[in-house]
Parts: C-alpha cells; sequence; structure tokens
C-alpha cells in the first residue's frame, strides 16, 4: 500500500538530485575559471561574474529555447554563442570549445587560419572585456542545449589584437 508512495517519492528526489547535478555543473564559477584559465595563459587579467550579464543571457537563451537557432543577439555586448545535441553540454564544455579555437589564431597578424572560426576565442581572452554573465537552457523537444556568454565591455573589434605580445620576460614566469 505504501510502495507506490515511496516509488513516487524516491522517483521525485532522483529527479531532483538530477537537477541539482546539472546546475552544479553549469554555476558562474564553472564559466569564470576556463575563461581566467585562458586569459592567464596569455597574460590578460580574470573577468569577473556580472548578474546584469547573467541576466540579458538568461532572457536571451530564454528566447532560444523553442527553436535553440545559433543565432546572436545582436545585444550591446561582446558575445560567444553554443549548440550542442542533447543534454549533457556543460557551461565548461562550452567555452572549451571556444578557447580550442586559439590554434587557429595568429597574434603576429591578428588572423585566423584561411577557413577557421578563432573569433570566439579572441572574445574569451579580449583583454578590455572585464565582466562576463553566461546561461544555459535545454531547448523544446530534447533539441540540445544553447549556452550564450557575454562580454563587457564587448570585443572583437577590427584592427585591435585581443592582448598584447608577451615579452621573453613574461613567458619565462
Amino acid at each position: 500500500m505504501h510502495t507506490p508512495k515511496l516509488a513516487i517519492v524516491l522517483a521525485l528526489a532522483m529527479a531532483a538530485a538530477m537537477a541539482n547535478l546539472s546546475q552544479a555543473q553549469n554555476s558562474p564559477q564553472d564559466y569564470l575559471s576556463p575563461h581566467n584559465a585562458a586569459r592567464a595563459a596569455v597574460g590578460v587579467g580574470a573577468v569577473s561574474w556580472s548578474t546584469k550579464l547573467q541576466g540579458f543571457a538568461q532572457s536571451y537563451a530564454n528566447q532560444r529555447m523553442n527553436d535553440c537557432k545559433l543565432q546572436h543577439s545582436g545585444g550591446p555586448y561582446g558575445e560567444n554563442i553554443f549548440w550542442g545535441s542533447g543534454q549533457s553540454w556543460t557551461a565548461a564544455d562550452a567555452v572549451k570549445l571556444w578557447v580550442d579555437e586559439k590554434q587557429n589564431y595568429h597574434l603576429d597578424s591578428n588572423t585566423c587560419d584561411a577557413g577557421k572560426v578563432c573569433g570566439h576565442y579572441t572574445q574569451v581572452v579580449w583583454r578590455k572585456s572585464t565582466r562576463i554573465g553566461c546561461a544555459r537552457v535545454v531547448c523544446a523537444g530534447n533539441r540540445g542545449v544553447f549556452i550564450t556568454c557575454n562580454y563587457d565591455p564587448p570585443g572583437n573589434f577590427n584592427g585591435e589584437r585581443p592582448f598584447a605580445f608577451l615579452t621573453l620576460d613574461a613567458q619565462a614566469k
């Protein structure tokens, strides 16, 4: 007689635990840590979390929830967007894919390899960006995960490098 109630309670507890695990992998620190590691690697100061930017990112992610289009918001901030099929993509996964574009970027010429993308990477390490806010949604109809990060001040201005050349002294440290 109590078995169905117990099964329901256990199912709800498991669902809550899974939801908390999902959120735990997408906290502000889960976005900040890989951003700041990439920035430190090129001698750029850390970014801090902005609840204002997080609110903007969440509002835009909520708009993409129904269609999961990989489309920029057109807002006043710098922006990186990500889409992945399935529901397991995390903050760290998205930032890693953006940072992995480093291999396509050449600081000396301030260009990307022909036919390759590197603008997500350059936004992550843009020296003038000091605040970020990000959001993640699972898209309707199991269409995947949409993640967006916004940057203030924005970066990726034509003719500007994202960061300065490191001197030999700085590289040795």
